[in-house]
């Protein structure tokens, strides 16, 4: 029986025992398997009809095939800014799947560990061919057959998606409707994509019955990055917009930027992962903590038996007490979490939005000096990798986080809320007092060492329009007495600094796990953080390939070649259809040619001569031509 959340769980957990048990008839991981056949089928019939944009060479044997075969593409991920919502959400009904990989339970066959990393290559293969038809459908420029197939493929996993739910509705961990929550996600995907592929049959048969214009093709050059090449060519405005709080301190929308559809596709499969993750470690947690419920009753058991009046009944209680304690502070720090890591995806999107921006400016002045020139193949690769390490990042970076807000829970519970539940809040006053005492006194004498320094041991400023004083030294004989005794001083500070650092790099480290886009590597070991290198190279490559000067530049020459060779084409039509006695095809190229080498004169003194003086008195007659046309 093929049960998502059991594929995420343990051995233990899977063979547990229930009150009630279902047997599906849909086994999903089955299913997996043979939709390829259907996806491989749809892969093939568009790649027949996918027209190819350029002849290839004589030599090749796929011209055998006509100029009607084509190797699709699922999408662009580079260039890709239309229909990018719906990319997402083909990208959101591959969630359950990509968790399925994340927990390794591909294991179709018994494999050695070594080969492991093998196998799970092979299922993101199988998972990304069973789903290439979303895409693929979605991308292609026949949209009528397009629409057809991939409206029955989406219908095929929603029938046998829903099938799989209502036959075994409840669970084993979160009881009723535990399937339902699982794989709800999934289904209200396929639902948009079904509507997606009905809206596109409907708009492409009114095109094929001539009820509508047909769309013109993508255009080369982006509305927003056409916008944003004529905002730069405005002058500024004298006077500064007002901005609201919202805009000001959490984001402002910019109608000359957009994402690309892999940005929006990552985020919206992250959101989903993120939230079965939740899910699962929720199950877990009902897990663990009824396994736990369980060896309380034995030890309440046992308290019972000697009449608490056992040698080991403190630390019973003890053990009780941290093991309660323990269950609530995990449960409430389960919203601060996945709040974090839900922020930060947004706050990703908003640096990406702002390197992107700064990189188009000329602007590297805010990544490291060793990224300032990354590898290209390496850039490249960071495309690839980019989408699946910050998804990764995000799920494990919200069990780190989880982790440390469950610790930092612990500590408060045990320093503040339990000496008041024990009645022993006065006790915890005066160590409070006693602490934070002891914390100022040790930052006030920090503090206290910069202002004599600045007091007595610099020199006056040299202008009153000087915001400090200049570093030169005053009074030093004063100084090097107050160097030598605070020398021995600040050996024990030095102390407490080490260990305040040690303690500041750990929560900052685990805190920003999950920020791809932030190294936490100290300076100069930035390489080694391979997340925040992708990061990078993928800024690099969106850079060198969507940026809105290059690619409006990119637009004039195409347009301008365009329009030259259909001037030309104009031209030779009306030079071909022109009454008169016909010429001979030799004549004609002869006349080309004499125009070609009239209107570039160089060319003719470049000319291979003949042998006879017919060329050299043709180029007389050139050169003689274009002197008297100047």
């Amino acid at each position: 029986m093929h049960r998502f959340p059991a594929e995420m769980l343990s051995t233990t957990s899977r063979t547990r025992q229930l009150n009630d048990t279902c047997v599906s008839s849909v086994d999903l991981e089955l299913f997996l398997h043979y939709s390829l056949i259907p996806s491989l089928f749809i892969i093939l019939v568009l790649s027949v009809l996918q027209r190819r944009e350029r002849r290839k060479q004589r030599d090749d044997t796929s011209h055998l095939l006509g100029n009607h075969f084509e190797i699709i593409i699922p999408l662009d991920l580079v260039g890709t800014f239309s229909n990018r919502w719906s990319y997402g959400i083909a990208f959101g009904a591959t969630a359950n799947k990509v968790m399925f990989l994340f927990s390794e339970g591909y294991q179709p066959l018994q494999i050695p560990q070594w080969a492991q990393a093998f196998v799970l290559l092979i299922g993101g293969m199988e998972v990304g061919l069973s789903h290439f038809p979303f895409f693929a459908c979605l991308s292609s420029e026949f949209r009528l057959l397009s629409s057809i197939l991939g409206f029955g493929y989406s219908l095929i996993w929603f029938a046998v998606t829903v099938l799989y739910i209502t036959e075994c509705p409840h669970g084993q961990f979160l009881g009723r409707y535990e399937t339902v929550l699982f794989y709800w996600p999934s289904l209200l995907c396929l639902a948009f994509l079904l509507g997606r592929f009905l809206h596109m049959f409907v708009k492409a048969l009114r095109v094929h019955l001539g009820w509508e214009l047909q769309m013109e093709e993508k255009p080369f050059l982006e509305v927003h990055q056409a916008q944003h090449v004529k905002r730069l060519l405005r002058k500024p405005p004298l006077q500064e917009i007002k901005k609201s709080w919202f805009q000001t301190r959490i984001y402002e929308w910019d109608p000359c930027f957009q994402f690309p559809s892999r940005m929006i596709g990552t985020t919206v499969l992250a959101f989903i992962c993120l939230y079965l993750f939740i899910i699962i470690e929720f199950c877990v947690f009902m897990y663990v903590r009824d396994e736990l419920d369980v060896f309380e009753g034995e030890l309440e058991s046992y308290i019972t038996s000697v009449n608490q009046t056992g040698t080991l009944t403190p630390v019973i209680l003890q053990v009780k007490e941290l093991m309660s304690v323990t269950k609530g502070v995990w449960l409430v720090t389960i919203l601060p979490a996945s709040l974090t890591c839900v922020s930060y995806l947004f706050h990703i999107l908003a640096c990406y939005r702002k390197h992107m921006k700064r990189l188009w400016a000329g602007n590297k002045h805010f990544l490291p000096l060793k990224f300032h020139n990354p590898s290209s193949a390496e850039s490249v690769v960071a495309i690839a990798r980019y989408s699946g390490w910050q998804i990764a990042y995000i799920l494990w970076g919200y069990l780190i986080i989880h982790m440390v807000q469950s610790l930092c829970g612990m500590g408060i519970m045990y320093s503040l809320v339990l000496p008041v539940i024990h009645n022993q809040g006065l006790e915890m006053l005066q160590g409070l007092g006693i602490g934070i005492l002891t914390i100022s006194i040790v930052l006030g004498l920090v503090i206290l060492q910069v202002w004599i320094a600045a007091t007595f041991f610099l020199q006056p400023k040299m202008s009153a329009a000087d915001r400090q004083k200049p570093l030169a030294l005053n009074n030093r004989k004063v100084f090097h007495n107050f160097n030598y005794f605070l020398f021995f001083y600040n050996v024990l500070l030095g102390l407490g600094a080490c260990l305040s650092r040690l303690l500041i790099s750990c929560i900052l480290g685990t805190w920003l796990i999950a920020r791809i886009d932030r190294t936490i590597m100290q300076n100069g070991y930035e390489g080694a953080d391979m997340g925040f290198s992708a990061w990078i190279g993928m800024l690099y490559v969106d850079h060198y390939h969507t940026n809105p000067v290059l690619v409006s530049f990119c637009n004039i020459l195409i347009t301008g070649h365009r329009e030259r060779r259909l001037q030309r084409a104009i031209k030779y039509w009306c030079l071909n259809q022109s009454a008169g006695p016909r010429i001979s095809t030799r004549s004609r190229t002869r006349w080309r040619l004499l125009q070609t080498l009239v209107n570039n004169p160089r060319l003719a003194m470049l000319r291979k001569s003949r042998s006879g003086h017919g060329s050299r008195d043709f180029t007389q007659i050139l050169l003689a031509c274009s002197d008297s046309g100047r």
